[in-house]
């Protein structure tokens, strides 16, 4: 199967809905252009806390523009959430382009304050892990500061486990170090000699 092939399948799915565990039913779709500015409106939303930790600032619009250039070369694929008008979450894979690591996704998810412990998370890092599957890719990655137990939590019951924690590997936007925990899924279990 093509790049392009695993691709189309992977997002020929969507549009679709979910329903949240408060009855609400929000619509899954495909990151596009067209919703730049409602992706920058919900950053700017989030608080300040879950801003400290994002990889890019997407709160500012060249970021966003940044992200959806990735998507348009097929590196990106995300997943966002809609509550009506209003964007609820969203949900990442990106895949580098090195040949050593082409089978390697790391997944992102974000979900809005007001879409917390109501499944959200769970719909979209289901979804997104789905995909990233569909895509061909081998080894899964999540990222995280220790204290994004909830993130730690949605992650682990797709399979995901802790394999390393590294030391002062982050810096969030006021310029203080974190710790970083990564996690991996071994999408047809370990195969590499020097494990066994």
């Amino acid at each position: 199967m093509s790049v392009t092939t695993s691709h189309e399948t992977a997002i020929s799915g969507y549009p679709q809905a979910v329903t949240l565990s408060d009855g609400r039913t929000i619509d899954l779709r495909m990151l596009a252009e067209n919703d730049r500015d409602a992706m920058v409106a919900f950053a700017r939303n989030l608080p300040e806390q879950d801003l400290l930790f994002l990889r890019v600032d997407i709160t500012r619009p060249e970021a966003v523009d940044n992200w959806l250039a990735n998507i348009a070369a097929g590196v990106t694929i995300s997943i966002i959430a809609y509550d009506g008008e209003q964007m609820a979450g969203f949900a990442t894979v990106d895949r580098t382009p090195a040949r050593w690591t082409r089978r390697v996704g790391e997944l992102r998810l974000t979900v809005g304050h007001d879409y917390r412990s109501q499944g959200l998370g769970r719909h979209l890092s289901a979804k997104i892990f789905d995909i990233a599957r569909e895509l061909g890719l081998k080894k899964l990655t999540a990222n995280m500061t220790p204290d994004q137990r909830g993130a730690q939590a949605a992650f682990g019951r797709l399979g995901f486990t802790a394999e390393a924690l590294l030391t002062d590997f982050v810096e969030d936007r006021n310029g203080n170090l974190h710790d970083l925990v990564m996690m991996t899924f071994d999408v047809d279990g370990l195969t590499d000699h020097a494990l066994q």
